[in-house]
């Protein structure tokens, strides 16, 4: 019990969620460091003792979201193969990001429009695609291991398209071009020797 406390009163966390709650609201674009802290009763001075700046919010979501992830994903099953398993932690990703959505798609439209948060972004999600990776096994070291990273994180960003306008209760369509998706990827690496 005093652990789920401890996790519930993690301040990067609140900050996090207030910035996800005011973004879906009203757009991430336009969403100030000063709104938050507003929305937080907290100072712009103890705002700052936990965030740099937006691109700080941004890295520490998708920390927020790789740990929900990992907490959520099933004991490493031998009988299950690796993409299988990429499969399975992919969409219990998809569902975290669902308990957000309006403010995750909200941040992404932001994010498509501006290359600047994109390219930012970038290194923060080839960190989380190499923990997806590592999670079931698949050893990201090397050359082959950053080709590896690379690969799935393009193949996660086309499908985070999807998933932002999958209204299904089941995200059954982002279901369903995920498993197209990896049966192409599956089919490129085992062209390479992967």
């Amino acid at each position: 019990m005093a652990n789920t406390q401890k996790k519930l009163e993690n301040p990067k966390d609140r900050i996090v969620l207030a910035a996800l709650e005011l973004a879906a609201m009203q757009g991430w674009d336009t969403l100030t460091l000063f709104d938050i802290a507003e929305e937080l009763d907290m100072t712009m001075a103890e705002l700052h003792i936990y965030v740099e700046d937006k691109f700080d919010i941004l890295a520490a979501l998708g920390r927020m979201i790789d740990r929900k992830t990992l907490e959520n994903m099933s004991k490493p099953d031998p009988e299950i193969s690796p993409r299988d398993a990429l499969f399975d932690i992919f969409m219990d990703r998809f569902e975290v990001l669902n308990d957000h959505r309006d403010g995750v798609v909200a941040i992404l439209r932001s994010i498509k429009l501006d290359p600047k948060q994109a390219l930012v972004s970038l290194p923060h999600l080839c960190r989380s695609m190499g923990w997806m990776l590592e999670a079931v096994q698949i050893n990201t070291s090397g050359i082959r291991g950053a080709i590896k990273v690379a690969g799935i994180s393009a193949l996660y960003l086309k499908i985070l398209r999807v998933w932002c306008s999958d209204d299904t209760p089941d995200l059954s369509v982002t279901m369903a071009a995920l498993d197209k998706e990896m049966s192409r990827a599956e089919q490129i690496a085992n062209t390479l020797g992967f």
